[in-house]
C-alpha cells in the first residue's frame, strides 16, 4: 500500500509525482502574498491556514491526515497567496508541482472529479464557518468544534484554537472550563 492507502487506488497511479518530505513542526510551506508553486498530502501530522491581520495571526483551518491543502486561488489561479501555511507537529507530507497535477486532472477523470468534489466540500465548510461566526457566540462555536472536529480540541495548541474561534486565550479557557 502506498501513500494513498485511504483514497481510492486511482491516486496510486500517480504516486511517483508526488515528493515526499518529513519536516518539523513551525514549519513555513507557503508564505502569504506568496504564489504556490506546490499543493500536498498530508501522510502524518497536522497543518494550519492562518493569515495576518495587522499584526495579529489569525489562524482559520486545520487540515490532518489523508488531506490533501493548498492556495486553490494561488496553486491554480496563479495569484498570490491569501495565506499562510504551516505545520504544528512534526509532519510527513508529499508535495506535487502545479505541472504535475495539471498531468493528472488531465489524464484521470475519476481524479478530476474528486478534485471537483473536494472543492464542493471545501465551499460548504467555508460558507459554514462564514455564517457561524456571523451568527454563533464563541461558546457555540467550541461547542459545535467539539462535536464536529474534536481531533482539533485534542491535537491542536489553545492559543490556534483560541484564534480560529475569533477569541483569545483566557475567554477559551473560561469556555473550556465549563465543559
Amino acid at each position: 500500500m502506498g501513500i494513498f492507502k485511504n483514497l481510492f487506488s486511482e491516486w496510486t497511479k500517480f504516486e511517483n509525482l508526488f515528493q515526499r518530505q518529513e519536516i518539523p513542526a513551525k514549519t513555513i510551506l507557503l508564505n502569504e502574498d506568496e504564489k504556490s508553486k506546490k499543493a500536498f498530502f498530508i501522510e502524518k501530522g497536522c497543518l494550519r491556514l492562518c493569515f495576518n491581520n495587522n499584526g495579529k495571526d489569525i489562524t482559520f483551518q486545520f487540515f490532518f491526515e489523508d488531506e490533501f491543502v493548498s492556495s486553490i486561488e494561488s496553486f491554480i489561479g496563479n495569484q498570490p497567496s491569501m495565506f499562510t501555511i504551516e505545520s504544528i507537529e512534526p509532519s510527513i507530507i508529499h508535495s506535487i508541482t502545479q505541472k504535475d497535477f495539471q498531468f493528472i486532472l488531465e489524464n484521470s477523470e475519476t481524479i478530476k472529479s474528486q478534485v471537483e468534489e473536494f472543492t464542493f466540500q471545501r465551499m460548504l465548510l467555508y460558507q459554514k464557518l462564514f455564517l457561524s461566526r456571523i451568527k454563533d457566540n464563541p461558546e457555540k462555536r467550541y461547542a459545535e468544534l467539539m462535536k464536529t472536529n474534536p481531533e482539533i480540541i485534542l491535537r491542536i495548541p489553545q492559543h490556534y484554537i483560541a484564534s480560529f474561534l475569533g477569541i483569545t486565550s483566557v475567554s477559551l479557557s473560561r469556555i473550556r472550563n465549563r465543559y
